[in-house]
């Protein structure tokens, strides 16, 4: 089987990085398109040995990229396209079907309750992503919450498949020796109670809530918060004024040290945290907070599909937390006074375990097979294009970077 993964960018953000820890674990021969940008994660996927082709897609409405996208498609000669990510859903699924392909799954990764993707679903959102979610064979939600809120918009229950997203367990497996040498290079005090935050800092995210419940703590907590986005100058001047600039760590773009992959080392510095927390009131499937569970942390949230979709026993470390500063500042008092001093024991929760990336893996190929089995009715004619067919990213070794979360 040859499949082509279209995605709407890849800098470093969640479904970017699933979808190359995906390809890791995924016994397809898979190339991949990304409309725009490039990034740290397209390295990363080069650097695997992955083809990355770079659309140089200008905007949303840039209409010229569908036949260029379309004669990408047939001239590659795929079995099934798989697109990700609100504008590669719309120009994947109608390109896949104007090149005469008839297997095309979209997974989708972002559907809240009122935003998809950072932006508000209006009636017009709405419309143009059932129109264009009738033209693929299978929708994947990454949670049941996310097959469920795709029922209410009027997705056809039996084109809805859950496949979760997966935890590279073995990485995030917590070391001593990795803790004491993250925290050294961090420059965090001996003894320090470190609360971590993951995900890229956008207004979405809260981490504003953290800042301000920070300072409503003891003097010996900081807070490590691991992304970039265009909220870090707001939350930099927010942790100024509430008095604890010189304890919040921004770690920006990071490289990860573990293999030399772009983006962020996550299990390095989820190790160096004492408990993870996540104030974001929206989440499709909540990746980070698995991977604080991932990682034996106690988890604090606000919203987390990916545990809330499973009995209680499966994630005893992690509790749900409504409202701001102050209930996460009780909160996070409360699960510091009911731990021992130094990191303990770290117990990886069957939560974790039951979304190990094989098994999500081997779902997705059932997907796939499905959508061999019965292919949906030839495509209109394609149209002529005349615009040149874009250029392979690169092939050299991918250089050392990262991104936002």
């Amino acid at each position: 089987m040859k499949a082509l993964h279209i995605i709407t960018g890849l800098g470093v953000g969640g479904a970017e990085q699933q979808l190359r820890l995906l390809l890791r674990h995924l016994p397809v021969d898979c190339d991949v398109v990304t409309l725009t940008n490039p990034g740290p994660v397209a390295d990363g996927l080069l650097a695997d040995g992955v083809k990355v082709v770079h659309l140089g897609m200008t905007g949303n409405r840039d209409l010229a990229a569908l036949p260029r996208l379309a004669r990408l498609v047939r001239t590659g000669g795929y079995d099934l396209v798989h697109t990700h990510l609100y504008r590669a859903c719309l120009y994947g699924r109608l390109a896949a079907r104007l090149a005469g392909v008839r297997a095309v799954v979209a997974t989708e990764h972002s559907l809240g309750d009122s935003q998809m993707e950072g932006r508000p679903l209006t009636p017009g959102v709405r419309a143009l992503y059932l129109a264009g979610e009738r033209l693929g064979s299978a929708t994947v939600a990454v949670s049941p919450t996310v097959a469920d809120r795709l029922k209410r918009w009027g997705v056809p229950a039996p084109r809805i498949e859950v496949v979760p997203n997966g935890i590279d367990l073995p990485r995030f497996r917590f070391d001593p020796v990795r803790r004491l040498r993250t925290r050294r290079r961090l420059g965090l005090p001996e003894g320090a109670y470190v609360v971590g935050g993951i995900g890229r800092l956008a207004p979405g995210k809260r981490f504003d809530v953290l800042v301000r419940a920070l300072a409503l703590l003891p003097a010996d907590c900081w807070l490590l918060l691991v992304g970039g986005g265009p909220e870090e100058h707001l939350l930099r001047r927010t942790a100024r004024e509430a008095g604890v600039a010189d304890r919040v760590l921004l770690t920006g773009e990071r490289p990860c040290a573990a293999d030399g992959s772009p983006g962020p080392d996550l299990p390095s510095l989820a190790a160096a945290m004492d408990v993870l927390a996540s104030p974001s009131p929206e989440e499709a499937f909540g990746l980070a907070a698995v991977e604080g569970l991932a990682s034996g942390l106690p988890v604090l949230y606000s919203s987390c599909p990916a545990i809330e979709d499973l009995p209680h026993a499966e994630a005893p470390t992690a509790r749900r937390v409504t409202g701001g500063a102050v209930e996460f500042a009780r909160a996070l008092a409360e699960v510091r006074a009911s731990a021992g001093p130094g990191p303990g024991a770290r117990t990886v929760p069957g939560a974790a375990r039951h979304y190990c990336v094989t098994r999500s893996a081997a779902r997705l190929l059932d997907v796939y097979a499905t959508a061999l089995t019965h292919p949906m009715p030839p495509p209109p004619p394609s149209p002529s294009p005349s615009s040149p067919e874009p250029p392979p990213v690169s092939t050299s070794p991918a250089p050392q970077g990262g991104s936002s979360v």
